[in-house]
């Protein structure tokens, strides 16, 4: 049995991290059967102290995108069989995209935008004692707004961030078109990462700045709600 580490459910999503959300999915579409565990201890037992990472009869494998290669070849899946060889090329370079941009817009969003940190810090740190709940949040945040600086994102006015996850979102609407998936009307693996990163745009409880762009993009909002409704519907 397969068990994948997540931190849990938030914002009326499965997961507040993309790479979650992305092993949770591709695990779904491949109809293998699995459980989870959830909670921010496991990062101690995680091979790269990061969530997510599965455990697989005994073996650890951390990183969602070497996960999804363990998987691939162990239970022989390939959700990309119906695509050309360029194609495989164009979606592994949409998935670049995703993880090394709009992925930090996001994180962005969430951690140093001074409107939305209130709403991110009581869903993250929600039964947190006192007095660790008046201190960690705090330090956490830190760096991460560290790490965002770091990566370059938040070197950028709050407005220019808007500026580049429009960017982002445009270029994906266009690639989209009128397609029930990426490339034509059956999942991908591009599938399962894109839809990891939109739906903490377009299916989230609470609204902020970025959200409320998202809004006009209205192919990606039903792309999230079709595979929502396929692959999370109770």
């Amino acid at each position: 049995m397969i068990t994948l580490h997540s931190f849990g459910p938030v914002f009326g999503v499965m997961d507040a991290s993309p790479f979650v959300v992305k092993v949770d999915l591709f695990l779904r579409a491949a109809q293998l059967e699995y459980n989870v565990k959830v909670g921010a201890g496991y990062l101690k037992k995680s091979p790269k102290g990061k969530l997510p990472f599965i455990v697989d009869d005994g073996e650890k494998i951390g990183d969602s995108a070497f996960i999804l290669e363990h998987l691939k070849s162990k239970y022989h899946i390939d959700l990309d069989s119906h695509l050309t060889e360029q194609e495989r090329a164009t979606s592994y370079l949409i998935n670049k995209s995703i993880e090394e941009n709009l992925y930090w817009c996001l994180v962005y969003s969430r951690w140093a935008d001074d409107k939305t940190w209130p709403i991110a810090k009581e869903a993250f740190f929600a039964g947190v004692p006192f007095p660790v709940s008046a201190i960690v949040p705090s330090i956490i945040r830190k760096g991460v707004i560290k790490n965002l600086h770091g990566q370059g994102i938040s070197r950028h006015s709050h407005d220019e961030v808007l500026q580049i996850t429009d960017k982002s979102l445009s270029a994906l609407s266009v690639l989209l078109g009128e397609n029930s998936y990426f490339f034509g009307d059956k999942i991908s693996t591009c599938d399962v990462s894109a839809y990891a990163i939109l739906c903490q745009f377009y299916l989230v409880d609470y609204t902020s700045e970025f959200n409320a762009l998202a809004q006009k993009y209205g192919n990606l909002k039903a792309y999230c709600e079709r595979i929502q409704s396929e692959y999370y519907a109770s």
